[in-house]
């Protein structure tokens, strides 16, 4: 008894360092989240239409699985907040296990992965499948976070500013090989981010972009010499479907010409919950990739500004911190996070609605997927870690 009453008296305390406005925000996405996951799998599940169920599954079975990540996500967020030291994430040997680790997974992944969608992106444990990629993201934020805020050589062209891509090149390089386009894309965009606000010198940045550029055009030229194309025959697709996805609705335009309908039937306040007519076979990923459109369709417009009104205000609650942190690593933290939850939105979002090419990258917290919801709760965890921090900070000024 006299455990608990400490226990209680712990988290009192330390609840006024904590952003509960912050919290309330991506508590609410992840059970709007559950919600329309039980609503886009609960008939096409049973009937075998859903990518992961290994033919017909319950109409609760992605739901329950989705839970059991969203209980996971919350108890891993509540301990980043209260109980978690920097020290860890600080610790030189934790980085150095930590990245090596990452590269020996995807490494496992590339070898002996499951293949999901045509990209070798998932890792059998028997219990459960992990996607090694989506936690790449949070190892690239908290290592060169780490690594820059330690060296402070980054206005030229040095070792201290190339070292750490080399390890997170590698790591990048095997999430292309799975193919898995999306991820790449993103943890590219994440570094791009950090390095614009660590005020990493434009032409270092313009080497390592050429870099880049170099190394994606040597990938291409492959691609071309082996198929005869620059691209891959669905990638080439996808572009193909952007420019007119109606004039082939039974074949390349099939995914995005059907997700475009399902967000014009929504209208202002949309068909209700559980009444959307695209999912049922209409969607081929309703509850993982396609979730907006669910959205759209069944909550509408109103549903959709919600939605993005809740994202929206983390991404602006991780920059919020950035400006106010004083160190360069809780600043560095804070942008790979919003930039990370923010880009992902955007391309998942402007992929569904036909503003740029499907890339079969998560809404965050909205779809279905266990490594993703884990992935996220820990980037949010990290937010309420600077939250704390700043408030501290303050309350010794």
């Amino acid at each position: 008894m006299h455990q608990l009453k400490r226990f209680i008296d712990y988290i009192r305390i330390y609840s006024k360092y904590v952003d509960f406005t912050l919290l309330i925000s991506y508590v609410v996405l992840c059970l709007i989240g559950l919600v329309m996951i039980y609503s886009a799998s609960m008939v096409a599940g049973p009937r075998g239409m859903l990518t992961g169920g290994n033919g017909a599954v319950s109409s609760t079975y992605f739901y329950v699985r989705q839970l059991f990540a969203v209980i996971l996500g919350f108890g891993i967020v509540f301990f980043m907040a209260y109980f978690m030291h920097i020290n860890i994430i600080k610790n030189k040997r934790v980085q150095q296990i930590t990245i090596f680790m990452m590269l020996f997974v995807l490494l496992l992944t590339l070898i002996a992965g499951k293949e999901v969608n045509g990209a070798k992106s998932w890792l059998n444990l028997g219990v459960m499948s992990l996607q090694p990629s989506e936690f790449l993201k949070i190892v690239t934020i908290i290592y060169l976070a780490y690594i820059y805020d330690k060296k402070k050589n980054l206005s030229r062209m040095s070792v201290d500013l190339l070292a750490p891509l080399i390890l997170i090149g590698l790591c990048t390089g095997l999430v292309l090989l799975q193919p898995d386009f999306g991820s790449m894309l993103l943890i590219m965009m994440i570094i791009a981010c950090i390095f614009l606000y660590a005020g990493i010198a434009f032409k270092p940045m313009l080497i390592m972009a050429g870099i880049v550029g170099s190394a994606a055009g040597l990938i291409m030229l492959g691609t071309y010499l082996f198929t005869g194309n620059f691209l891959l025959k669905h990638q080439s697709q996808r572009f193909e479907a952007l420019q007119n996805p109606f004039k082939d609705e039974s074949g390349i335009g099939y995914q995005l010409s059907n997700s475009l309908l399902a967000i014009g039937n929504g209208g202002l306040f949309g068909r209700g919950l559980g009444n959307g007519i695209m999912k049922l076979g209409y969607l081929p990923e309703p509850h993982t990739d396609f979730i907006f459109a669910v959205i759209s369709e069944e909550l509408g417009l109103v549903g959709v500004l919600i939605v993005i009104f809740l994202l929206f205000f983390i991404v602006y609650k991780g920059f919020l911190y950035a400006a106010l942190a004083n160190s360069l690593f809780y600043k560095l933290i804070c942008v790979g996070v919003a930039s990370y939850i923010g880009i992902q939105t955007f391309i998942n979002m402007a992929g569904v609605s036909g503003l740029i090419p499907l890339t079969g990258v998560p809404l965050p917290f909205l779809s279905y997927g266990g490594s993703s919801m884990l992935s996220l709760s820990i980037a949010v965890g990290l937010l309420l870690m600077a939250s704390k921090h700043v408030k501290q900070e303050a309350e010794q000024d």
